[in-house]
């Protein structure tokens, strides 16, 4: 039964891909030309192997970035949500975002899918946009002499200097919106033509975290994100291998690191609860003797720090969200999409109010400059005047002593 029903969602996800590529094939290709192979690199560039040619000057690219000056900024309400997916290796990142794409299909709701990690091999699901179509991630390593990672954060870094034009792609096509026959099936297609707007923006990060949470690159694409979309951070995790309070312990210290970091919405994801049911760790978070019973059972010396550590993090478990999911069954989509609504809302009254509070202190600071440059510039034109004045000429000086002598008289 489960296989027929896998047989079905992969028919489904291929006829999604199949319209989604149609339907973004002329925006896609403005900035990131996928027929573009190694033989049209630019030849004369020492980096023409490792950034392909993919051309974003291309005039239609320009045009695109002169046309978003003159638009103004959409309501918040209208922007799509952008989602972050990170986790550690093996939690089921990427299993998850095919998840996702087989159910935002399935429930028609727009969206955009981004792939950030440029060493996969496959992926199964349709990307809107594929930082490996604009960087070649082998060539990478080869040409800077680098390990793996090494090689995945400097192909991270050269793709995160053309970040801009993917944010001007994501807000164009919030703009146009989708044909609703795009999203549906060839027997629903003719039912409605009607425009749906941009709903959704998900972002597939690299396997090794730390390459994207704590480098620059992956500060500069969280930051432009939330600075345009509501954005919120998606933390994944394999229920599976969190059996052990320790382990746990570990997983949630590093959510709350980047939680803090990014300041962002976020959205614990207690993945595979096919396997292992997630109730017990929701359990642990929310009774602090249940978490204390299960380390007891741990005589090591890293149980007595957890003990502590479990203190520190009550606030923070009072203040997130957690939901499980299955990505191989899809149980707990529907509220995993719930929460996500929600988080936007929580974007609108943290987040952008900051970004708000930092506008007002710029443009405060600008008006201050402009006021300081023109005092400035008054105070030149005084001094150049002054400087300006003719010196008295011999004749004036005398007509000027004979005055005085009359006035004398």
């Amino acid at each position: 039964m489960m296989n027929n029903h896998h047989h079905q969602c992969g028919h489904e996800e291929c006829a999604h891909n199949h319209h989604r590529h149609q339907e973004d094939e002329e925006l896609e290709h403005s900035v990131y030309d996928e027929e573009m192979n190694d033989e049209e690199s630019i030849e004369d560039d020492d980096t023409s192997k490792v950034v392909k040619a993919t051309a974003p000057v291309k005039p239609s690219t320009l045009e695109l970035k002169s046309e978003l000056v003159s638009r103004e900024p959409l309501p918040l309400q209208q922007r799509p949500i952008a989602c972050i997916v990170v986790g550690m290796a093996g939690s089921g990142k990427t299993t998850l975002m095919q998840r996702i794409n087989a159910y935002i299909y399935e429930k028609q709701h727009p969206s955009y899918i981004i792939n950030l990690d440029p060493a996969v091999l496959d992926v199964p699901y349709g990307a809107n946009i594929d930082i490996r179509d604009t960087v070649n991630y082998k060539e990478v390593m080869k040409q800077y002499n680098l390990g793996p990672n090494g090689g995945i954060l400097t192909s991270l870094n050269l793709f995160a200097t053309r970040f801009d034009q993917v944010i001007d792609l994501i807000d164009r096509k919030s703009r146009t919106g989708f044909d609703a026959g795009m999203l549906m099936t060839s027997s629903l297609s003719s039912s409605s033509e009607k425009k749906k707007n941009l709903e959704y923006v998900f972002i597939d990060t690299p396997g090794q975290i730390e390459i994207f949470t704590w480098s620059a690159s992956g500060q500069i694409i969280s930051e432009g994100l939330a600075s345009s979309f509501p954005t919120c951070i998606i933390y994944v995790i394999d229920t599976s291998r969190n059996t052990n309070p320790i382990t746990f312990m570990s997983n949630m210290l590093y959510a709350c690191s980047i939680l803090y970091k990014t300041r962002l919405p976020f959205l614990i994801v207690f993945n595979k609860i096919d396997v292992v049911r997630h109730e017990f760790v929701k359990e642990w978070m929310k009774d602090y003797e249940a978490f204390q019973d299960a380390l007891s059972k741990d005589e090591s010396y890293s149980s007595s720090l957890a003990h502590s550590m479990s203190l520190v993090l009550d606030e923070f478990y009072e203040n997130i969200d957690t939901v499980g999911v299955s990505a191989m069954t899809g149980e707990g989509m529907d509220e995993f999409f719930k929460i996500i609504n929600e988080k936007s809302k929580e974007y609108e009254e943290t987040y952008y109010q900051d970004l708000l509070e930092q506008e007002k202190l710029k443009q405060t600071e600008k008006l201050k400059q402009q006021e300081e440059d023109m005092r400035r510039l008054e105070q030149d034109f005084k001094r150049f005047n002054t400087a300006s004045k003719k010196a008295p000429t011999e004749d004036e000086q005398l007509q000027e002593f004979l005055q005085n002598l009359k006035m004398q008289k």
